[in-house]
């Protein structure tokens, strides 16, 4: 049996799906929720769960990804939204890659598993982010969603964005550190009810992300 792996679950008012997300947690992955600012008792719900709860008080998807990212204590860490989007019985396919064939990261490309669940916007966005990745050499297709590393690779890697372009960076430092990247299709279903995309959600939100990321290409 393998060590246990910790799986960081960036928050902001995910009440509504935790707890179908944190079911789905295989054994031995042990849950970080890092709440974000939520005001509608993520935390609470999490810790109910199971899940160890840490607080990030500067907002950013960055500033929370590395925050657990600092709290987690295990070889491997994970990382994944906490919206009931994607599905935790993934994540030992991404940790198997770690363990043989020199892969350095495993990330997730997403299918849709419904009509509508990724947004026109969104959707497009991610494309030409990951058509210009492979034009650098980096034969990807979506901008991480999932993923899975060692954790001090992860710290020595030096990835610096606190805000929506950290799966940005994370990509381009690990292309130019020369890591085997390793992609793996997951199922990509709705959001839990109640819960909303900070960046798919809307135009303005892939609009925002989309800045963060701009400015992370040009560093």
């Amino acid at each position: 049996m393998r060590e246990p792996v910790d799986v960081i679950l960036p928050c902001l008012d995910e009440a509504g799906a935790l707890p179908g997300v944190l079911a789905r947690l295989p054994p031995g992955y042990r849950a970080i929720v890092v709440d974000n600012g939520s005001t509608d008792g993520s935390p609470e719900i999490a810790a109910e769960h199971g899940a160890r709860v840490v607080t990030e008080h500067r907002r950013g998807y960055g500033a929370a990804v590395h925050t657990g990212l600092e709290t987690a204590t295990a070889d491997v860490v994970c990382f994944m939204d906490a919206d009931g989007s994607l599905d935790a019985g993934t994540l030992p396919t991404l940790v198997a890659a770690l363990d043989g064939g020199g892969v350095q990261l495993a990330v997730g490309r997403r299918v849709p598993a419904a009509r509508g669940v990724w947004p026109w916007h969104a959707r497009g966005a991610n494309a030409l982010l990951s058509a210009l990745l492979r034009a650098r050499g980096l034969d990807v297709h979506d901008i991480a969603p999932v993923r899975a590393a060692r954790r001090t690779e992860l710290l020595a890697l030096g990835v610096a964005d606190r805000a929506f372009g950290y799966p940005l960076e994370l990509l381009i430092k690990a292309s130019r550190a020369g890591w085997r990247v390793r992609e793996f299709a997951v199922p990509y279903g709705p959001r839990a009810d109640g819960t909303t995309s900070k960046v798919s959600g809307s135009v303005r939100g892939t609009l925002r992300a989309a800045r963060d990321m701009a400015r992370v290409w040009r560093a």
